[in-house]
């Protein structure tokens, strides 16, 4: 089962294990070198200005606020990770910057409407009234549909970025690949019932 898994891998590849040239279109590029230091804007132009940056902001400490030891998402730049995947020139991820960034405009268009001012200038409670409208897409009355789609990709996005900071991966207690100070083995336990012994 394993060698027909690992040939599939294969198929793509020509006699020289090389992949074949692309066919059709434009393309986006070629990938970033994942071994180098990046700073934001360095590998494409970034899609926020500065305004739905704010905003962009704001709302990621309304979905992940800080408490008691753990920083706020924005105190951590998930805002500036959401900025850097909706600016990425592949096809997903500019599906999503469409989604995110009329998104983050209809959050201050509705923060104006109903209080008058931005959304990254209004109340806790306030930016809490909005959120809580959009926050559930399948109960979201229907002018709010398109509103809770995007609420609901950003929640996605913040929590993504989030937890995958080591201050997010605490707050989960994920430990990951962590050398252990000193290797025991299985519990002897487990040892006699496998008929290994000591």
């Amino acid at each position: 089962m394993l060698s027909a898994v690992g040939s599939v891998a294969l198929l793509d590849h020509d006699a020289f294990g090389q992949l074949p040239a692309p066919t059709g279109g434009a393309g986006y590029g070629v990938d970033p070198k994942l071994l180098k230091s990046y700073k934001p804007g360095d590998l494409w132009p970034l899609a926020m200005n500065a305004t739905q940056r704010r905003t962009a902001a704001v709302l990621c400490d309304v979905i992940i606020p800080a408490e008691s030891v753990t920083p706020s998402a924005s105190a951590l730049h998930v805002h500036d990770f959401i900025d850097e995947w909706i600016s990425a020139p592949y096809p997903t991820h500019q599906r999503d910057r469409v989604v995110i960034v009329d998104g983050l405009a209809w959050m201050d268009e509705e923060s104006a409407r109903r209080f008058g001012k931005p959304f990254h200038t209004i109340a806790m409670r306030q930016r809490h009234a909005i959120c809580d409208d959009i926050c559930y897409e399948p109960q979201a009355k229907a002018e709010f549909k398109k509103a809770a789609a995007f609420f609901r990709r950003y929640r996605d996005l913040t929590a993504g970025g989030f937890y995958t900071t080591p201050a997010g991966m605490k707050d989960i207690g994920y430990v990951g690949n962590v050398a252990l100070p000193a290797f025991t083995g299985p519990p002897k336990e487990v040892k006699a019932k496998l008929g290994l012994g000591d």
